[in-house]
């Protein structure tokens, strides 16, 4: 079976079962994992499909959140290399606004012990992360917590952050492109984004190639809202110099 006649029935497959994961495909096609996972980037790449952990689901189901776990497990290699990245922009001293998000808890949990910076957040997973940290005067950002990110979100939050002015922002998101902007599955999460946006004074997006051309139901900001985007080399110098055009630094870690 050649490469597109093997992508064709995974397509088929997932729109069938909702959800296709790469051992099986494997099993059933009889290559390896890794040929699996190749097939599912050429889909992916195509917005045929959503990667998540262990597997795929079909593109008409984009606005399906996986949850944090799942998450974390997709892109792990390039989103070390952007916490790597990211960890050169933070200033000496001053605040920073850290969003929800596996990259931002990531960095999060690798900030050097002679840091000494204020950390603003509305996200648990990197609020338990830093509140041992030494250096770090950590503000916890409440409101309803929504389950699938770990995120205050609503009233208490939007109040929080339109009293803060703080140095640097920290930006995650479910999907950008030059056209679309930045998109995320959630209004309420959409709605936080834009008084994070607000707050700082430089915005950094850490967002790792995969979303790049995602599309999502709430939209939050353009790319000219982002002083810097942070990816990896999955997204192209065409793209990349795309999104340099609107005004945004692009470094592809």
């Amino acid at each position: 079976m050649y490469a597109a006649e093997r992508q064709q029935e995974i397509l088929r497959l997932a729109h069938e079962d909702g959800r296709v994961d790469v051992l099986s495909l494997a099993e059933a096609f009889q290559v390896t994992a890794e040929t699996v996972r190749r097939d599912l980037k050429v889909l992916d790449r195509a917005g045929l499909v959503r990667r998540v952990h262990g597997g795929a689901i079909p593109a008409g189901r984009l606005d399906f959140e996986p949850d944090l776990r799942e998450r974390d497990a997709v892109s792990a290699d390039e989103k070390d290399r952007i916490v790597r990245s990211a960890l050169t922009e933070l200033p000496a001293s001053g605040s920073v606004i850290v969003d929800a998000g596996t990259t931002t808890a990531r960095l999060a949990a690798v900030l050097p012990v002679d840091c000494q910076l204020t950390v603003v957040t509305h996200a648990l997973p990197v609020a338990a992360r830093l509140a041992d940290h030494p250096g770090i005067a950590l503000h916890l950002v409440g409101g309803r917590v929504r389950h699938r990110t770990r995120a205050a979100v609503d009233a208490w939050a939007l109040r929080a952050y339109a009293e803060i002015n703080a140095d640097l922002l920290l930006l995650a998101t479910n999907g950008f492109s030059a056209d679309a902007g930045l998109t995320t599955p959630d209004l309420a999460e959409a709605a936080v984004k834009r008084a994070m946006i607000s707050a700082a004074r430089r915005t950094v997006l850490l967002a790792d190639s995969a979303k790049h051309g995602r599309q999502h139901f709430a939209r939050f900001g353009a790319l000219s809202d982002v002083d810097l985007l942070i990816t990896d080399t999955g997204l192209g110098p065409q793209d990349a110099a795309a999104i340099e055009r609107l005004g945004t630094e692009v470094v592809r870690a």
